[in-house]
């Protein structure tokens, strides 16, 4: 049983695209949906969508608006629940500070990349390290081609890669956070 509380965070921004700018990317309806699925299935205990833009901030409300209060509420009670633990944020330190609050306890930041960093952790090591210990752990998605390079050096963690043995290496986010969240939250089966 675990005993650390974990929250994820989908971020919008500082984004690259492919040409390697610093972008802000649009909200994707799927992720939302998606994500929100993943977290509420693994029992994470808050699921975070950030962006900085007011209109994209309306459409996240409107969208757990229909699934919490609206129609979507009745019409599939499981989705209701999935969207019960996904929240909004202007930006980053706001979601600190909501788990602080809600936790008593400063986040330990893990950033996701298909690249390698220095401070690069282990699948297994973090597993270890999430069941084992009675701390906070905010694992970050990024969107586009991945996260601005000074935010992930504001991280305590940077995830490895998930590795398939390809040479292809472009999942959807939503696909990605739900990969990382099994090797990460999912059963030890590997040690059966």
């Amino acid at each position: 049983m675990r005993k650390s509380k974990v929250y994820i965070a989908l971020l919008h921004y500082p984004m690259y695209n492919k040409r390697m700018d610093v972008i802000t990317t649009s909200v994707t309806n799927l992720d939302l949906h998606d994500i929100a699925r993943t977290a509420r299935t693994y029992n994470v205990e808050g699921f975070f969508v950030v962006h900085p833009s007011p209109k994209q901030q309306q459409l996240i409300k409107e969208i757990i608006s229909y699934w919490q209060d609206g129609y979507g509420k009745t019409y599939n009670a499981d989705r209701q629940e999935a969207f019960s633990i996904l929240y909004q944020a202007e930006n980053l330190p706001q979601v600190i500070e909501y788990i602080e609050q809600e936790t008593g306890q400063y986040p330990i930041t893990i950033a996701t990349d298909a690249r390698v960093y220095p401070n690069t952790i282990e699948y297994s090591r973090l597993k270890e390290e999430v069941f084992k210990s009675d701390r906070v752990y905010l694992l970050l998605f990024g969107t586009g081609w991945g996260m601005e390079q000074s935010l992930m050096e504001q991280c305590d963690y940077i995830l490895e890669p998930i590795g398939a043995g390809s040479d292809y290496n472009h999942l959807s986010v939503r696909s990605a956070v739900s990969i990382i969240i099994d090797r990460l939250l999912g059963d030890f089966w590997f040690k059966k």
